[in-house]
């Protein structure tokens, strides 16, 4: 890869816009992500192509596929933009305009929390494009081109870059109308026997952990209803369903306005960490670096969560 400064940085570019175009498997998905016309990622990876001598893409009318030559070249371009991208060498450069798409899988509660707040750090970045995908389990971030993913609780995956930011803060809820029926739980065992309505985000969702500070409690329930969403157990509690965990975001203007009521107040559901992770890599994009900070200040900004 010899040849002037200029030829240097377009190499590099041309490196980034293969990568992306791997990492989304569309020509137009990658071109909207960075910015660019389709055409223009094509001539990119042509002229790669064409400096390297050789093919890194199959293309067909309905898919692209690495060759051979293209798979060995994924980590060899991940490596060269990282050390580039070390010395403030590319478009990444602090100080430069922010621009593509950047796609954040979060959980349903902070995905309403933050979604709030998107459209003033948009308004900053008018060539930012950010894609929230709502999600309560663990994407594969490479797969599926997930820049960055909020995830609840412990980070088994290594491989990935982990930053905690923050910590959950739950609480037990339940509609008068069924407070009207049972006698509210005044202590985390009493709420055995109870109607629960259960969030199976991890696990089964039959357990529920307890903390006051000082001592935790493990509290296995028998739900009515099970849901993989936040939201579906939101609306469950409101309707009168039974006990409910939500998140304050969820819950906290019903709690204002006694559509719901909070329970044991002294011994509140356990805190869970709240952690950014992203796929391993020594550096980040501008685009997804802006967003990552942007998370950090939300997250901090809520006296609750930080």
């Amino acid at each position: 890869m010899s040849g002037s400064m200029g030829d240097r940085m377009d190499i590099v570019l041309a490196l980034k816009t293969f990568l992306r175009v791997v990492e989304t498997n569309s020509f137009s998905a990658a071109a909207f992500d960075l910015g660019l016309t389709q055409p223009a990622v094509s001539r990119q990876v042509s002229a790669l192509e064409a400096h390297l001598n050789t093919r890194l893409l199959h293309r067909t009318t309905n898919a692209i596929a690495l060759t051979v030559e293209g798979e060995k070249m994924v980590p060899m371009a991940l490596g060269v933009i990282a050390a580039v991208e070390a010395l403030g060498d590319t478009d990444c450069a602090k100080g430069g305009p922010v621009s593509g798409k950047v796609r954040l899988s979060l959980p349903a509660p902070l995905g309403l929390y933050i979604s709030d707040r998107l459209p003033a750090l948009l308004g900053a970045h008018p060539n930012l494009v950010v894609e929230l995908v709502f999600r309560e389990s663990p994407s594969d971030l490479v797969g599926e081109a997930i820049d960055l993913e909020v995830r609840l609780g412990v980070v088994g995956d290594s491989s990935l870059i982990c930053r905690r930011i923050g910590w959950t803060t739950a609480c037990l809820v339940a509609a008068p109308s069924y407070l009207e029926r049972r006698q509210p739980p005044r202590t985390p065992d009493e709420i055995i026997g109870h109607d629960c309505i259960c969030y199976s985000r991890a696990g089964d969702g039959r357990s529920w952990s307890f903390s006051n500070g000082a001592d935790e409690l493990e509290v296995r329930v028998t739900p009515r209803l099970i849901a993989n969403s936040s939201m579906g157990v939101h609306r469950a509690a409101l309707a009168g369903g039974g006990l409910a965990v939500l998140s304050h975001i969820l819950a906290d203007q019903d709690v204002a306005s006694g559509r719901l009521i909070r329970l044991i107040p002294d011994f509140p559901p356990t805190r869970l960490p709240i952690h950014v992770v992203y796929p391993s890599r020594r550096n980040i994009p501008l685009r997804v670096r802006t967003v990552l900070e942007f998370l950090v200040d939300a997250v901090s900004s809520d006296d609750l969560m930080a």
